[in-house]
């Protein structure tokens, strides 16, 4: 190699290795960006939300972005907010202490402590568990799991959001105690939900069975999938694949319903990187809606990262739907918007805007953020 060729190698090793630094340089800035978004959004809520609130799914949700928020950050005042509402609520859910009158149909009193909406608490309880071991805060949540399975019954979930309220309850108490029946039960009763709820055509999930087509159709007579609840059941299944045994014998199974609603979802996505309240129905409730898309976006980012989607294929999904949450529903303040109100459905004219928020939307935006900076940090 002569001297000129010598000089116009190290010349290229020089641009390389400066290219490279400017790329780690530039991915560094993004990440921090990201967290700081994170940390902006978290101290809004909690800042004007005193931990000290009941056990209920709307605010129990929150509490599911919240650790994750902790567990990627270690910000101990994200921990702590979460303790302090497990112990407000005495490390329950629903408190009835009489067998004989749990119920598991709607109902937002204390005898209804095997309705998924008191148990989604539990997944909170696990996280700090796991932190720190002390058996106080997951005897309630043994004991209404352990009753619950000794039961005849395996029609627990019969509604959409119940999957992602209960699933990863199930996949946790297995992680801690090794008993195989939280993972039998929960194909059981999984089994179930998908016998009345799941439309294997779309590959996607109504609600619960008064939304089946045709009893149940959009303005314009289209099957009418409802993006938060979708969300629910494409979120709960990542929570899902991220703790289930990789030996399972379901295991295959729930990665084809997860990859095939990932292929559905990314199909309805809006040009401005939102999904409206009716996924197939764009026009029966138009505009952006914030929990289904920060929903859809956990879950794409929770695939791309751990393996399971195509990063060619849900990267510019996940671009636009980032772009949305940080650019639209995202306000100046750190209050998340353009959250839908406590229901179970799209309702035609109904007022979505950047003042409607709430705690459920505002974990799933934490959760879609967690897993953006784990991607950009890949």
């Amino acid at each position: 190699m002569n001297r000129n060729h010598i000089l116009v190698f190290l010349i290229f090793s020089i641009l390389l290795n400066a290219c490279s630094s400017s790329k780690k340089i530039g991915s560094s800035v993004v990440e921090k960006q990201v967290l700081e978004i994170i940390h902006k959004v978290n101290s809004y809520w909690q800042s004007n939300h005193p931990p000290q609130q009941w056990a209920f799914w709307d605010i129990a949700a929150y509490h599911t972005g919240n650790m994750e928020a902790y567990f990627l950050t270690k910000n101990e005042n994200y921990r702590n907010y979460s303790t302090a509402w497990a112990e407000h609520n005495e490390w329950k859910g629903a408190r009835s202490a009489n067998k004989a009158e749990w119920r598991y149909s709607y109902g937002e009193k204390d005898e209804y402590v095997l309705f998924g909406d008191w148990q989604i608490c539990f997944q909170t309880y696990i996280d700090l568990y796991k932190l720190e071991k002390d058996e106080k805060k997951i005897a309630r949540t043994k004991e209404v799991m352990e009753y619950q399975m000794s039961t005849a019954q395996n029609d627990y979930w019969w509604w959409a959001d119940g999957l992602y309220m209960v699933m990863p309850v199930m996949t946790k108490l297995y992680s801690i105690t090794g008993n195989r029946q939280y993972l039998d039960k929960l194909h059981e009763y999984l089994s179930y939900a998908n016998s009345i709820m799941y439309d294997s055509t779309s590959g996607l999930y109504f609600r619960d069975a008064k939304y089946v087509f045709p009893k149940h159709k959009t303005s314009s007579g289209k099957k009418d999938f409802w993006a938060r609840g979708d969300g629910w059941v494409f979120a709960g299944f990542a929570k899902v694949l991220k703790d289930l045994p990789s030996n399972d014998p379901h295991r295959e199974a729930y990665i084809r319903i997860y990859k095939k609603m990932a292929l559905a979802i990314k199909d309805c996505q809006q040009p401005e990187g939102y999904w409206t309240r009716s996924l197939l129905d764009p026009e029966h409730a138009p505009g952006p809606e914030t929990s289904g898309t920060a929903f859809f976006t956990y879950g794409f980012l929770w695939g791309i990262n751990n393996g399971y989607l195509d990063a060619t294929t849900y990267a510019p999904v996940v671009t636009k739907s980032w772009n949305y949450l940080t650019q639209t529903a995202l306000q100046s303040d750190g209050r998340v918007g353009y959250v839908q109100p406590i229901g179970e459905r799209a309702i035609p004219g109904q007022i979505v805007d950047k003042n409607s928020t709430a705690g459920f939307g505002v974990g799933a935006f934490l959760l879609a953020a967690c897993e953006q900076y784990r991607y950009l940090n890949r």
